[in-house]
């Protein structure tokens, strides 16, 4: 990213993780839908999409969601440059951003590693039946 784009920084669009995870309720500050959401997504997934969508994003670690002051982190993302033309054609508002990058973060390659290494460990001596216990004389 430029440097001499920093200073405007405060003009670009803010996108909290809460806003597209699915474990969160619209109450709670989800703003997409359940069916399109995902689950826990980090401010660097986040990012790591929009670097993917051609778009400038520069990530606050420092920032918290007003509603969940413990959910740490925010993404702010730049849409359109300044005369007015689009970064991505394909993305022109807000709703479309939060709906793309929710689209992709499952697919993110950090999720896919940790699935595939969880998917294994849990893959092992699971023949137990769920009725356990020490049996009585």
């Amino acid at each position: 990213m430029d440097t001499t784009e920093l200073p405007n920084i405060k003009k670009w669009i803010v996108m909290y993780p809460v806003y597209i995870n699915s474990k969160k309720t619209m109450a709670e500050g989800r703003r997409i839908g359940l069916s399109k959401a995902c689950e826990n997504p980090t401010c660097a997934e986040i990012g790591d999409c929009c670097s993917y969508l051609k778009l400038p994003y520069a990530i606050e670690i420092d920032k918290a969601y007003p509603r969940d002051f413990m959910q740490r982190g925010r993404v702010r993302v730049l849409l359109k440059k300044e005369d007015g033309t689009l970064f991505n054609s394909s993305i022109s508002s807000r709703k479309q951003l939060m709906l793309k990058v929710a689209e992709m973060v499952p697919r993110h390659h950090g999720r896919t590693k940790k699935q595939e290494t969880a998917s294994t460990s849990t893959a092992g001596p699971s023949t137990k039946s769920g009725k356990g216990g020490k049996k009585r004389r």
